[in-house]
Order: C-alpha cells, then structure tokens, then sequence
C-alpha cells in the first residue's frame, strides 16, 4: 500500500461560472509570459529596446503552438485517423498533445520572420529568450499532470504520481512521475544557461544552442522511461532519436560557431537607445566607444601641436629653438 503519492486533479478543468479554464492552456500561457518577460529583461541588458521582444513573440509564439501540434499529430497520428478515432480532435490542442521539436523549428521560424522585419539577427534574439523558454518548459509540463498524461513506469516511490482515469487505455495505479523529471530538468538547464552565458559571454546562438543540447539529455532518459505508445526505430522511442540527432547538431553548432564568430554580437538591436551597453559594453572589449572617439589621442598630446590662433605655438617653437642653442654653445665650450 502507498503511504505517500503525488495525487492527480480529478478534472483538468476547472469553471468560472460559465467559462471553462483549462490546466492544460493555462500552464502553456502562465509558460509564455514567463518566457517573455525574462527574455526582455535579458534583451535589455544587452543593449535591445524594452518590448522587443514581446513583439518578437507575437510571431513565434503561434507559430510555435502550430508546430507542435503538428509535430505530435504525425507522429501519433494513430490518435486521430485509426479507427474509431475522430480526426475533429487533431485541432482540440487543448486536451494537450504538443511536441517540443516540432514547437522549437516552427517557433524560430516565427522568430525569423519577426527578426527580419525588425533588422534584427536571430542568433541573439534566441540567446536572449533561451532560458525563458526552458522555464516556459518546465511550468508547462504541468499541463500534463492536469490531464494525466505522459507519466512513467509503475513505481511505489513517495512521490509516484496516481493515475486515476481510466480513459484512452490508461490503467489507474502509480506511476514515475516523468512530467515533474522533466520539469525540474528545464530549472536546471534553464539555470545551466544563464550562468554559462554569464561566465563565458556566449553570443552568437551559443547560449540557445546550449540550452537544446542540455534539454536533449534530459529529454533522452526521461523519454526512456515513458510507458505511452509511441513509434520506435531499433527498440528507442521516436523521440529518443530524435533528441541524438538534436543534441549532436547543437554540439556542432556550438564548436563550430565559437572557431567562426567568437565572443558576443556587440550591437543586438541597431538603433536602439544604449545599444552595445550593459553586460555587452564594447568598450570593455578593447572596442572605442562614442566617448572614447571624441578624446584627444595620445599623439594629439603629445605629439604635433596645433598652432595657436595668437601666435602662442610659434613663441613655444622660438623658445625650444633658443634653449636648444644655448645649450649646443655650452657644450662647445666645455669642449674647448
């Protein structure tokens, strides 16, 4: 008998008098506000314009939401057209089904396209939201607790989660918990990345290519855990080839990119008030900024002098040339 279990929502629905509010949505948007919000503070600090990012959003996010769903329809598309299915419920996104690849590709393309019209690059859009997204991750996981989805192999531990429906082939017991792995994984890379990116002044996409090959790892071993149906290619789930794949292009990517295009991008929004400050300061890279243009050089102190309006730079040359005489005659008659 389990003396301890984390305990599944009866209904992953919950009503204000007649408006319905689903776990699963609002998990996915308390995520995206996150991802936001942490995003433009990020963006800032590296010389972007406050809501930059947001409006960068507006165009990746539901791109982003299209392609997970569609990324989970192919791949379980036995859920939706086999028989005895109904395919009106490939669009019911609400009832959860969202594939994180499918979710990651749509979503950049998004990016992509709302970069571009803001001139702005890609790369260092996505190092600034890549530890958003990882929490945005992490919170809607939960989403599948609310449906009681996506848990593991049976287990008695304490913090087994209990699978009460019976619905879609589910058998009630407790199960690994493999919604809440995942979810404490996405802290943990989210946090990974925001110290690397700190301590290593990754740019250029490396932070959010960091924050893939960390996910990937996580994602390898809790997938192998699940006990859903799922395709599997030479005994691994779908997914699990999938985050190989993902893991070692992003591996490649950061080596790649680090020997091309070392240190940070030194303007991320062209235009933008305080550009190149903050953490991002050129200056602090051996870079001139502004100010440092504006001084005199070295050379200009030091070197030739402009002649005063008032005749002051001849006087100054007149005398060099009087005490260097003098001094050429006390030499010679100390020769003498």
């Amino acid at each position: 008998m389990e003396l301890a279990y984390i305990p599944s929502p009866s209904s992953g629905v919950l009503y204000l008098g007649p408006v319905p509010l689903r776990g699963y949505a609002f998990c996915i948007i308390i995520g995206v506000f996150v991802a936001v919000w942490l995003g433009n503070k990020r963006w800032i600090a590296r010389g972007g314009r406050p809501g930059t990012v947001a409006d960068i959003a507006v165009w990746a996010v539901p791109f982003g939401l299209v392609g997970g769903r569609l990324y989970h329809v192919i791949t379980d598309y036995q859920l939706y057209f086999s028989e005895g299915r109904d395919w009106v419920d490939a669009f019911k996104i609400w009832e959860g089904g969202l594939g994180i690849w499918g979710a990651i590709a749509f979503g950049a393309l998004g990016a992509w396209i709302g970069c571009r019209r803001r001139g702005i690059p890609l790369p260092a859009y996505a190092d600034a939201v890549a530890p958003g997204i990882a929490f945005a991750q992490a919170i809607g996981r939960w989403g599948n607790w609310f449906n009681q989805e996506l848990y593991g192999r049976p287990t008695d531990l304490p913090w087994a989660v209990e699978i009460t429906s019976s619905a879609d082939g589910r058998v009630p017991g407790t199960y690994h918990p493999t919604f809440l792995y995942e979810s404490l994984w996405c802290i943990g890379v989210a946090l990974l990345v925001i110290w690397a990116d700190r301590r290593f002044r990754l740019g250029h996409g490396r932070a959010f290519a960091l924050y893939v090959a960390a996910y990937c790892v996580g994602r390898f071993w809790i997938e192998y855990m699940r006990v859903d149906e799922a395709h599997e290619i030479l005994g691994l789930r779908l997914n699990n080839w999938t985050s190989v794949l993902v893991f070692l292009l992003a591996v490649l990517y950061i080596v790649l990119s680090a020997r091309k295009r070392p240190g940070r991008e030194p303007v991320v929004e062209p235009g933008a008030e305080g550009a190149g400050t903050g953490e991002d300061t050129p200056g602090a890279g051996g870079e001139k900024t502004v100010e440092d243009a504006e001084k005199p050089s070295t050379a200009d102190a030091g070197g030739d002098r402009p002649e005063a309006e008032d005749g002051s730079g001849e006087r100054a040359a007149s005398a060099d040339e009087a005490d260097g005489g003098a001094k050429d005659g006390a030499g010679s008659a100390r020769k003498s």
